[in-house]
């Protein structure tokens, strides 16, 4: 994931209205692609892309999260917290913040990393 992405790249991205969807519908909590295609009213592909594409500008955030029948999926969440631009002199200025990733794991996550690490 690039910590440091270009204005352009931002802005490309947030005027894709899947994009933006899916920031939003993530923000408030985690979802899996599935569900974040019924929510966008979007094709899975097209959510996958996006997801990817989000990822790579590191505005979303992947986790695993176990299940109780033994297999797991993934979940993303919105990393974005706020973003700006502003014009002085002639030059674009761009200022993008991303949520703490210091965020309280739930147990899930936390027993997902553990064994992953393991």
């Amino acid at each position: 994931m690039r910590e440091e992405s270009s204005l352009a790249e931002v802005l490309d991205l947030l005027s894709d209205e899947y994009a933006r969807a899916i920031l939003t519908e993530t923000s408030v909590e985690p979802m899996s692609a599935k569900t974040l295609s019924e929510r966008c009213d979007a094709s899975l592909p097209t959510v996958y892309r996006r997801i990817d594409q989000l990822t790579d500008c590191g505005l979303l955030e992947e986790r695993t999260r176990p299940r109780q029948d033994g297999n797991h999926h993934r979940v993303y969440s919105a990393r974005l917290q706020r973003f700006a631009v502003e014009l002085d002199d002639g030059e674009f200025t761009a200022d993008l913040e991303r949520r703490d990733d210091g965020r309280e794991e739930d147990v899930a996550d936390r027993f997902t990393r553990m064994w992953e690490d393991l």
